[in-house]
């Protein structure tokens, strides 16, 4: 049977650049990432491939850039004034991570700096690549009402925060603009 929204599912996987082949992440070895289906918690090409999906399914599942993290942006690099980041050891390559306009995370990249002013962009780094991810469904369960209610997995009875994948919280590029939550990048997870 496949997989439907509101539905919990957990998958192993191993994320490569699809052009170089390059191993970008993986979580064999490690728990799962949980999710619920429907809820933007992952990108939105590859949580469309996985409701074709049943569970201990495997598959490679091609998502193109557009349907990851985003084209990349040359508007999205911009010069800010060195002071800005007063007290910070600056190193080219560097992530950093601050609040946006609306209140949400946003993470930014170092790409050079001088004296006096600090290129940063904040485009995500996976922005323009397409990937590919080999994956297998090791689980899938229909939501808790506390789950949904919650709107993550593993949501805790009585309330509060917790985390159902045990990572730590990461916005994709997209999710760093929106501030949602749970990403197929080094730092996946699911925390809010």
């Amino acid at each position: 049977m496949a997989i439907s929204e509101n539905q919990v599912v957990s998958i192993q996987y191993e994320l490569k650049d699809a052009d170089s082949g390059e191993v970008l992440d993986s979580n064999l070895n490690a728990a799962p990432l949980s999710f619920i289906v429907g809820k933007g918690q992952i990108i939105p090409g590859l949580e469309s491939e996985i409701q074709k999906l049943s569970l201990n399914d495997t598959s490679d599942v091609k998502v193109s850039a557009k349907d990851a993290y985003g084209e990349y942006d040359d508007k999205a690099v911009q010069t800010l004034p060195k002071e800005q980041f007063a007290g910070l050891e600056l190193t080219e390559g560097m992530t950093l991570y601050g609040q946006g306009e609306d209140g949400g995370t946003v993470q930014v990249t170092v790409k050079s700096f001088d004296d006096e002013n600090v290129n940063v962009d904040f485009n995500h780094p996976l922005a323009g690549k397409d990937l590919l991810f080999a994956l297998s469904v090791t689980e899938v369960r229909d939501a808790t009402a506390q789950e949904l209610a919650q709107g993550y997995v593993g949501a805790p009875q009585g309330g509060g925060c917790g985390c159902g994948s045990g990572d730590s919280c990461h916005d994709t590029d997209e999710d760093a603009q929106n501030d949602s939550c749970c990403s197929t990048d080094s730092n996946g997870g699911c925390c809010g």
